[in-house]
């Protein structure tokens, strides 16, 4: 293997260092990973909760909570219908359990069995002989257009909320959330169904228990210029600035009349910071004759945030973290903004809120998980928090579900929950009873949630024989596929695959040939498929380039699905061979490549090293875990694992003062062959890890690759 350790810049890694308070070594790895700006290492270094943005910034929101609270006050019955994977499951339950808690008449409903994917006409047709008037999509609904027209002529309204990628043609919805929206300012595109849920009912919180929801405000701000003034103002509703108006005035020169600014603060709630001060400059400005209701809000802040009491705003942006963080220099007004919004914040939190939140975001955490979501931006601070709060206090249903997996008293990381818990949810879909997964949510009886979390696991085992059996069957197929299509895709169909393992199949042959693969289940005059990509292939452009053909589709660039009548699968399969022979991959390297974030002197191999690592999590797409390398380590001890043939090998590495074990997977051969023993010196590309036994914690190395070292090697 080839190890690759990017060169960066001294003074970069200095520099990035000194403005956002970390030591050399993080800056170093934060730089070579390509995060070199403030809103993007922000998320790196801190993981407050009031680090998530704003959900009044997503396109719909208020109109969604608007027509939910509508519903909420004229005792309407409401329908959540989400998707019945891991994501679509926990945002149903996120979405469902907060409308019960706060009283509205709700029921829940997913695809089981053979239904297919997303809204169908049965559950409109259905809930509408029930006297439903509104549904709300969870992680599907996006690519519903007949369905969410037949709820509009049965007089139902249709909020979606969703993240799958939109066609350039959108549903005729009441209203329609999803971050993927073109046109959209969502400043983060990447949230998962479930994240977006989140977000809806973090929206109806505030509009809840805020005196500020639907309320409009303006904050004002005046500085001196020169021999002006610049008089900045900014609108802001649900805590989301609106409008900005600025005015640079020289004292004298002009009325007041003739500016923006009457026309702006016209019947609006003028709150600064310092009111005597800017009083005095609008005399200055204007003459004694002009009067603003401002309303101090200084001191009422000041009390929240002690730390900014008797302060200017001037001298607080020096210590504000958004500050440090911010791509451009903040005006005083930004400052004032950020200050209200967490003032806002801090001030309408209460206890039940923090404890349902908590709950809340374990869900949001799984979802994101699950479905693979970049752990960049947001959704970072989503999963931590998520993760922590799943340690301290699992929710009902989650915590007799990690009983069942031996996984309570301990630190999680997201290995733990793509590997063990969501395939544990997701087998129930997977197994046909997609049902028994969302039950063990909503149910009460703790006795009936620990049945529940049983059969899950039951399930699960079931699964992975069924995978294992189905796959022995298709490799041969999948084999002769990839060679059809010029070693580009591999294609699978037939009626002896399951469609719950449709996904499991395509992952296997993409991971096995590394090209986008696609699995078809077919049965009953119906195609179902599942498509996951390699190689950087956008899968979305293939469904778009067939979906005339579906029944119904929907997913991302790297993974998707789809279901269609057999009468158009010859159309279908014309347009995949079209398709694929356009695709074009860049060549592959003659060596797998190990992209190196740091080398560690020996000094630094010390337990505490694992706090880097912590820093740096969650793992998972686009945030790979970190790879160290040292040099001249010594083996020690070497010892087999495996049976009845030994395939891996135990060592202890000598650091100086630490020794570390150390975990060399399918690396016996090379102990055999006497590439590498006991008393060698060797160059090491490694993971840092936990291993966990009997309730006991310790460090340990795990290896990707070892050399020997070269003894004229330069330290």
């Amino acid at each position: 293997m080839k190890w690759d350790k990017k060169e960066i810049s001294p003074e970069q890694v200095k520099e990035v260092s000194s403005k956002y308070g970390c030591d050399l070594l993080t800056a170093s790895i934060l730089i070579r990973r390509g995060h070199s700006t403030g809103d993007s290492i922000r998320y790196f270094l801190e993981d407050d909760i009031t680090s998530l943005r704003n959900p009044f910034a997503l396109d719909g929101m208020e109109d969604a909570v608007e027509r939910i609270l509508a519903a909420k006050e004229e005792g309407e019955k409401v329908l959540v219908f989400g998707d019945s994977d891991v994501d679509g499951i926990t945002g149903t339950a996120l979405l469902a359990g907060y409308l019960e808690n706060i009283g509205m008449d709700v029921t829940w409903r997913i695809p089981t069995g053979d239904e297919s994917y997303g809204l169908s006409m049965e559950a409109v047709d259905d809930f509408a002989s029930k006297d439903g008037t509104l549904i709300i999509t969870v992680d599907c609904g996006i690519s519903r257009f007949s369905e969410i027209q037949r709820a509009n002529e049965l007089s139902i309204d249709v909020i979606v909320t969703d993240h799958h990628e939109p066609q350039d043609e959108l549903p005729d919805a009441l209203v329609i959330i999803n971050p993927k929206l073109k046109n959209s300012n969502y400043p983060f595109r990447n949230l998962s169904g479930c994240g977006v849920a989140f977000k809806l009912v973090t929206a109806l919180r505030f509009s809840q228990r805020s005196e500020l929801y639907g309320q409009q405000i303006c904050l004002l701000n005046t500085r001196p210029v020169n021999d002006a003034w610049v008089i900045e103002i900014a609108k802001m509703r649900n805590l989301q600035v609106t409008e900005i108006l600025s005015e640079t005035i020289v004292p004298g020169m002009i009325s007041i009349g003739d500016t923006r600014l009457p026309a702006f603060l016209e019947g609006q709630h003028i709150c600064c910071w310092d009111a005597p001060l800017h009083k005095q400059t609008f005399i200055k400005l204007f003459g004694n004759g002009v009067e603003f209701g401002l309303f101090d809000i200084a001191p009422q802040i000041g009390r929240e945030i002690p730390q900014t009491a008797g302060l200017s705003l001037l001298r607080i942006k020096e210590l504000s973290k958004i500050a440090k963080y911010s791509n451009r220099e903040l005006s005083e007004l930004d400052v004032f903004v950020n200050l209200f919004t967490s003032y806002a914040k801090i001030k309408e939190k209460n206890k039940d809120d923090a404890e349902n939140e908590n709950a809340d975001i374990q869900l949001a955490a799984l979802g994101t998980i699950a479905d693979i979501m970049p752990l960049l931006d947001e959704n970072r601070v989503i999963v931590r928090r998520g993760l922590e709060s799943l340690e301290k206090k699992p929710r009902p249903g989650l915590l007799q579900l990690l009983r069942r997996l031996d996984l309570t008293g301990r630190r999680f990381d997201t290995k733990d929950i793509s590997w063990r818990l969501c395939p544990s949810i997701n087998a129930a879909r997977r197994m046909g009873h997609a049902e028994t997964a969302a039950a063990l949510f909503f149910e009460k009886d703790p006795q009936k949630r620990e049945k529940l979390a049983a059969e899950l696991v039951q399930m699960n085992e079931k699964r992975k024989e069924l995978e294992e059996e189905t796959w022995a069957i298709l490799e041969p197929m999948a084999y002769k596929s990839f060679n059809e299509f010029e070693e580009k895709f591999s294609f699978v169909s037939g009626e002896m695959i399951n469609k719950g393992v449709t996904g499991l199949m395509a992952q296997r042959a993409c991971r096995f040939f590394n090209v986008p693969s696609m699995a078809v289940s077919i049965s009953d005059g119906i195609a179902t498929g599942s498509i996951r990509s390699a190689r950087g292939y956008n899968v979305h452009a293939l469904f778009e380039h067939c979906g005339d053909l579906f029944i119904d589709s929907g997913g991302h660039q790297a993974a998707g699905g789809f279901s269609m009548v057999m009468e158009n699968w010859d159309t279908f399969l014309k347009r995949l061979k079209s398709a694929v022979s356009a695709i074009e991959f860049e060549d592959l390297p003659d060596e797998q490549t190990i992209q190196i974030d740091a080398e560690l002197p020996h000094d630094f191999l010390k337990p505490d090293i694992l706090k880097l690592v912590d820093l740096f999590e969650p793992y998972g797409s686009n945030n790979d875990q970190l790879v160290f390398m040292t040099k001249k380590i010594t083996i020690k001890e070497i010892n087999f694992i495996g049976k009845p043939d030994a395939k891996h090998v135990k060592m202890t590495l000598d650091a100086g003062k630490y020794k570390w074990p150390a975990l060399y997977w399918q690396s016996a051969d090379r102990v055999i062959n006497k590439e590498f023993g006991i008393n060698d010196k060797v160059d090491i590309a490694f993971n840092l890890a936990r291993d966990y036994f009997k309730g006991n914690e310790t460090p340990q190395i795990m290896i990707m690759d070892l050399k020997k070292s070269r003894e004229n090697a330069h330290d």
